[in-house]
């Protein structure tokens, strides 16, 4: 599998970091279009939510928006979704005929809302929507599994086999790490350093305690905010205080062959 870290950043980006967005593709597929591979990889590239400057990003991977015909939201939040109608027009102005969102409680009025206010993109093409909740189901040839998180809206944290793991926004807790247990990869909010006092994400050493003696071998810190400028070594270490894996920070352009 490889994952590509399109977004990092938060509800305020940086020159460095744009709103949340991973691109999760198959081994195969990512190296398809040149048609090596014996079969069509665009069919299974998938857009973990679609935040602000995600559009952009997508466009200088080898993918391009063109190749991803399928969104998969943890949740609502702007930072999220406010690249979605922008990745709509985008395929529909490339000649792409089908678009899929799938997510959680809600995504259809959520998409049904963006289409009212963008009423000219309404039947530029095979829009469908789909929602999913903590379980196990297909989407873009991927099996994945949905875990509810704990955040200030309902958000899905989804499982990828014993590959990759992806938190969406939510506090540290022991029933999220236990899910993530026994994966290779898991990239977590850690939105904030430890001196500041939040909710609805976690500080590295609440993360670091939620993870104590899990089985997953190396973490990805995501979804930081402009606070951590500068504090990304203490908060590795905060977090290794109590999980004994593999700690990094996540950046925009990271690619992961997993």
């Amino acid at each position: 599998m490889r994952v590509t870290f399109l977004g990092t950043g938060s509800a305020m980006p940086t020159p460095d970091r744009v709103q949340t967005g991973i691109l999760v593709e198959p081994a195969a597929a990512a190296t398809d279009d040149d048609g090596d591979g014996g079969g069509d990889g665009r069919a299974r590239r998938l857009l973990i939510d679609c935040g602000s400057g995600v559009l952009g990003r997508l466009s200088a991977t080898d993918a391009g928006y063109e190749a991803v015909s399928t969104v998969l939201l943890t949740h609502h939040h702007l930072d999220h979704v406010s690249d979605l109608m922008a990745l709509l027009k985008a395929r529909w102005l490339a000649g792409e005929e089908h678009l899929e969102v799938v997510g959680p409680a809600g995504t259809k009025a959520l998409v049904d809302g963006l289409l009212e206010v963008h009423d000219y993109l309404q039947g530029r093409m095979d829009l469908r929507v789909r929602e999913v909740g903590a379980e196990s189901f297909e989407v873009a040839g991927f099996a994945v599994e949905g875990f509810e998180t704990r955040h200030s809206m309902p958000c899905l944290a989804y499982r990828f086999g014993d590959e990759f793991v992806f938190s969406g926004d939510s506090e540290a807790f022991r029933g999220l790490a236990n899910f993530a247990s026994g994966v290779s990869v898991l990239a977590h909010d850690c939105s904030f350093p430890d001196e500041v006092d939040v909710s609805n994400h976690p500080t590295p050493t609440q993360l670091g305690e939620a993870l104590s003696g899990t089985d997953v071998d190396r973490v990805y810190l995501t979804h930081l905010y402009p606070h951590t400028r500068g504090k990304h070594s203490e908060m590795i270490r905060s977090v290794e205080r109590s999980f004994d894996g593999d700690v990094r920070m996540a950046k925009d352009g990271l690619r992961l062959e997993i």
